[in-house]
Formats: structure tokens, sequence, C-alpha cells
């Protein structure tokens, strides 16, 4: 069956889905400056002249359009305010600039670099009169292109040049809006600088599903013949051992590289992995994919990419020869085994990451999971012996790609859930998704006692000891699910929260819309005013209707007693949903300046809140948990995820104590 290169890039793009929200790039990078001047020529005639300068290797993209399908840098753009005295002769002139095809975005581009003037003539009537500029513009190097900027000039004849409005004025703008408030902070609880996450976990997670993928139809009788040729093949045992951890070492550095791109992407745009884990097409798009890579699983058709790429990499492997050739080998090894390689890593990357890293994480995944695929062959050449200790190939291989199949069927619904919550559609409240679960688990539990078969299952093979004591664990996670389909207490699945949609989002009627019933205002300035009328503190609850880590704090800490009523008791909660992909009316919306000079647009509700948080609390993950005051003040230092109840709770009381 011939696919395309369609599945090599949705398998890339899907291990980059994740579930954080949107954030601001706290390392601001200035590699051009603008000055600009207004020169007279006679009485009537004056230029308008634009200068900027660029640090070495960085360029300015020209004012002529990007040609083709319009995919490039952003041109620099001037935008005049008319006013009455001053009047446009002509267009922006620029001098000629650099001609030259640019590998990323595969076309050519017209660029400058160092320094450039760009010249507006004007016919002036008015000597008092202003003009007012703003200049559009996104500087590249030879691997990116930051985010674009807008720079604001006024020029007049009689004084100097000023250039961005006061910041006052952007502030009052910020606090017109509601996204600015009037935080007051004292020296023992003050907002702290976000802290970088640890990868490590996202390394594990990404190792652990190289270790499943090893036990595949399509890698695990790789292992011996592989090492097999390498030890047999070389000239000395020395040469065969460094053959097989070089081939190690090219499978790790393959799975590592088809990460670069995603860096690419996010400096380009610093929003590209946010807008994949909201995006609700995409989301739709991932579960009619994993749906596919299901039934693939099922063996009712294979996924593998066209044969011509493994076949052209085989034969340079065979042609090149040494270290080169080793290369090849291990790229072939990628590609045949996509099938099985692909599914797996895109679920467990796609459902674990987070922006908070950008890219990176990403890398640490694709890195944890190529040394697990890499690690076997070098330990293997390592300890030949160990061969006779592997089990053989059987039809236990492809039990545990059905097995496999059966959890791609599961996770393919929390991408349709995540789709379904942000744009609350109604279609999977919290008791339609657990009952779907609980269909593929009662399927998974009949295939593993062999009631039913699929199509490369041998049908009269006995079922063995291992597979039923899964099936027995399969039963018992059948059962736990039940409860999960009523309107009572043990309907909070624990060790499930953060997969299921949260509990008040439910078939049944909710005495309240917040989470565990608890009565949460979605609107800060609702929120503040009843605060203010209760004279009760808040308890501020950024949090995201596909954050995990969000449903993990409200059905496993937030529903322990104590903690449960001191929120409902001792404080007004308001939760803020920064993923939320509703459109704000059309008189609501609004732009508003990041510190860096970017420009970022307010059309939704996520983007208002995520604004807001970053704003106020210089943070940008979820959850994130502040306590004020009806007035404002900090009463404790904000926390983020807290899995341990009494940790939170203390953290509660603290706060409800300084108010």
């Amino acid at each position: 069956m011939k696919h395309t290169s369609l599945y090599f890039i949705l398998f890339s793009l899907t291990a980059s889905l994740t579930f954080a929200q949107f954030g601001f790039d706290d390392q601001v990078l200035e590699p051009l400056t603008w000055e600009a001047s207004l020169k007279k020529i006679d009485d009537t005639t004056a230029e308008a002249v634009f200068t900027a300068t660029m640090d070495d290797g960085w360029h300015l993209p020209s004012q002529q359009p990007v040609g083709g399908d319009g995919i490039g840098p952003t041109p620099t753009q001037f935008t005049f305010t008319d006013v009455d005295g001053i009047q446009r002769v002509g267009k922006v002139v620029e001098p000629t600039g650099i001609t030259k095809y640019d590998e990323v975005f595969e076309k050519e581009l017209i660029y400058f670099e160092g320094e450039v003037s760009f010249i507006q003539r004007l016919k002036i009537t008015d000597p008092k009169a202003i003009l007012n500029v703003e200049v559009l513009f996104s500087v590249c190097d030879d691997m990116r292109c930051l985010p674009p900027e807008i720079k604001s000039f006024s020029l007049s004849l009689l004084g100097k040049q000023s250039s961005q409005p006061e910041a006052l004025d952007e502030q009052d703008k910020l606090k017109a809006n509601g996204l600015l408030i009037d935080l007051k902070q004292t020296d023992q609880f003050k907002i702290e600088e976000v802290k970088e996450e640890s990868y490590l976990s996202i390394f594990l997670l990404g190792f652990v599903g190289g270790l499943i993928a090893l036990l595949t139809p399509c890698v695990f009788p790789m292992i011996p013949l592989t090492v097999s040729f390498f030890t047999k093949s070389a000239d000395g045992k020395g040469k065969g051992l460094f053959n097989a951890m070089m081939y190690g070492f090219f499978i790790l550095l393959i799975y590592v590289l088809l990460s670069v791109p995603f860096h690419v992407l996010d400096s380009v745009n610093p929003e590209f992995l946010n807008t994949i884990s909201t995006n609700v097409t995409l989301n739709i798009v991932f579960f009619l994919v994993f749906i596919f890579f299901a039934f693939s699983f099922f063996g009712y058709y294979e996924i593998t990419l066209p044969a011509s790429w493994s076949a052209k990499m085989d034969a340079q492997a065979s042609s090149v020869g040494g270290v080169i050739g080793i290369f090849f080998m291990a790229l072939t090894l990628a590609l045949v085994s996509f099938s099985c390689t692909g599914p797996i890593l895109g679920s467990l990357l796609g459902g674990s990451l987070t922006t908070d890293g950008g890219a990176w994480q990403l890398t640490a995944g694709m890195g944890g999971f190529g040394l697990a695929l890499a690690l076997p062959f070098a330990l293997f050449a390592l300890f030949p012996n160990w061969l006779n200790n592997l089990p053989k190939s059987g039809g236990w291989l492809n039990t545990v790609k059905v097995v496999l199949g059966f959890i791609e069927l599961g996770l393919a619904f929390k991408f349709l859930s995540n789709a379904d919550l942000v744009e609350h559609w109604g279609l999977l409240k919290r008791e339609i998704f657990i009952g779907i679960w609980l269909l593929v688990g009662i399927g998974l539990m009949l295939y593993l006692f062999g009631v039913i078969r699929f199509p490369h299952d041998d049908k009269t093979a006995k079922i063995k000891a291992p597979r039923k004591v899964l099936g027995v664990f399969t039963l018992m996670f059948v059962i736990y699910l039940v409860p999960g389909l009523s309107n009572t207490v043990y309907a909070n699945l624990k060790l499930l929260s953060g997969f299921p949609p949260p509990l008040f989002y439910s078939v049944y009627d909710k005495d309240a819309s917040g989470p565990l019933g608890l009565k949460a205002y979605k609107d800060f300035d609702k929120g503040l005013a009843a605060a203010k009328e209760a004279n009760k503190p808040i308890l501020l609850d950024f949090t995201g209707w596909a954050c995990v880590n969000c449903r993990k704090m409200e059905e496993q800490v937030w529903s322990v007693p104590q903690v449960y009523e001191t929120i409902k008791n001792n404080y007004i909660l308001i939760s803020l949903y920064v993923d939320d992909r509703e459109e704000l009316p059309q008189e609501d919306r609004f732009s508003v300046k990041r510190s860096n000079g970017s420009i970022k647009e307010i059309r939704t509700i996520g983007d208002q809140w995520a604004t807001f948080q970053t704003l106020n609390f210089k943070n940008n993950s979820q959850p994130y948990y502040v306590l004020l005051s009806p007035d404002l003040g900090l009463l404790n230092t904000p926390k983020g995820y807290t899995p341990n109840a009494q940790e939170f709770l203390e953290w509660l009381k603290v706060g409800s104590l300084s108010n």
C-alpha cells in the first residue's frame, strides 16, 4: 500500500502536540535599531529618512511582498497617518537589496544587511504639522525570523523625532481593557520569576515509549539480525563493537534531528506550538490520524512510508560503506519501523509535552525515545551472549501491537475531547467520554481472553498465562471505570485525572459550573466585585480546558475534604481559562504591545486571560494559583502545580490568615 510523505509530516506534528498555554519569550533579542529624521529640501519639500542598523548576521526584509505561496518573512511596511499640512509624494523608496535563495523558506528573498535607509518624499504646507509613522518589520538571521514588531515615530520640521508611544500610554490602555491591575506586593510576598522546568520527566517518558516500541514486530526482530551482522561482518571484534555502537548513536541522532524543524518554527513564530495544542481543526485531524493508526495496529492495513525511501537508504548504506554507510542503515531502520514507532512516539509526546520549555522539550522527548531504541544494539554487541536469552519472535509481538492499537483508540478521543472542551460543543461530556473508554476497555479484555481476533492473529494459538493476567488487569480497569458513569461521589476517578473532561462538564445537572461543584467566576472583574461585596480573599486560578495538571489538582487535591471546604468557605474562586477559543465581541477586541515591542492581538477569551496572567504575574504556565485580598494585595507567594494536598492546604491557610 503506497503512501506519501504526509504520514511523516503528521508524525512530526503529532509529536509536538502540547497542553500548555500562551507565553512570552523572556530572552528578548534586539539586533536592529531604528532612527528617523525629517530633512528639509526647500520651502515646501522635505524627506523623511528611516535608517535601520543591524547587528552582524542579521538582515531586514525588503518592502516587496513575498512571491509564490506568500510564505516567508514579514515584508517591511511603512504606515503614515494622514494629517493636514503634509502630503506624501510617491512611495517609500528603498535601495537595491540583496537577492538570495533562502534555505528555510525555499525561495528567493530580497533583504538588506548592515545599514539601510528608506526615504519618503513629502510636500509640506504647514511647518508645524507632525508626521506620525509606524514601521512594521521583522529581522532575520540564517536560521530564524524574530516576531514582527512595530516602531512608531512622530516627526516635525520644528523639533526632534520621538519614537514609540510613552510607556504610560500603553499602561493606561492595558488598564482600560482590564489586562493590568494595581497589584500590591510586599517584601514577604512577591511575584517570582518563572523557573524553567526540568526536561528529565519528558526524556524519561520518551525513553519508556522507545522501550515499548522495541517490543513491536517492526523493531524486535531487527535486534539479533543487526547485531549479528555487525559482529560477524567486521574484521575484528573491536571493529564490530564500534560499528554497532555507531549504529545505535546514529539512531539516537536521527530522532533528535526530527525536532530541529520545530526550533526553527518556534523562532519564526513563538506561538507555533501553542497554536497546535489548542487549534480545534488540528485536534480533530489528530483524532482521525490516531484512529487510522489504531486500525493499522489491529492489522487491517499497513502504514508505511514510500518504499522508494527505504530502498534508496538501503542502497546508500550498501554502496557507501564505513561510518556513512552505518548512518544510512540507521536511517533505513527509522523508515521501515515507522508503522510501529510513529504512533507510539506521537501518542506519548502528544499527551505530555508543554511549551514552557519550547521546542527543547520536544528534543528531550525525542532523545529519550531514540536512546531506548539505540541501547539494545550497543548492549547486545558488547555482550553478544545475551542474544540467547531473547524471547523468540512470534505471535506475542502481534499481541503487543494490537494492545497498542486499543491504547491508540482510547487516546484518539482525548484529542476530540480537547476540541470539544475548547469550543464548548457538549459532544463529549465526561460520562460519554468514560463510556467510550469503557467500550474500548471491554474490547481489549475480550481480545486478551481470545473472544475476538484480528487479521494477523493465529486462530489456533492457545492463550498463554501472561496474556490472561493482562486480561484480568484490563477487567479491573473496566470495573474501575463504571462509577465514572454515575452522578455520585465515586464518579471522581482520581487515577485518570486529567484525561476525561472535568467533573462539572457533565450530562447531569450540576449546581455550579466550577470544579467539583464550586462556584467559580470566569471573569476577573465580576469575581473581584464579589470578593469586595463578601469581604473575602480571592483564589485566582489560571487554568485551561486542555490542561492535564489542572484536572489533576482539581480532582486529586481540591477534592480532599479539608481543601475543598477551605476553598468553598474562605475564598472567592476565579477560574480563568487561558485556552478558551471563544471569540470576544468585536468591540472588546484590541491589540497590546509586548515588552519586546511586538504586537499581540487579543481576539479570544483565552488571549485575554493568558495575557492578563503574563503581564501581572510574569508567568505563563498552568495551573497557577494566586491569593489576593479584595484590594489586590498578595496574601501569599503564588503557587504552581502542587500534587501534595497537605502542602496546598497549608498554603491556602496562610493566605486566609493574612487577609
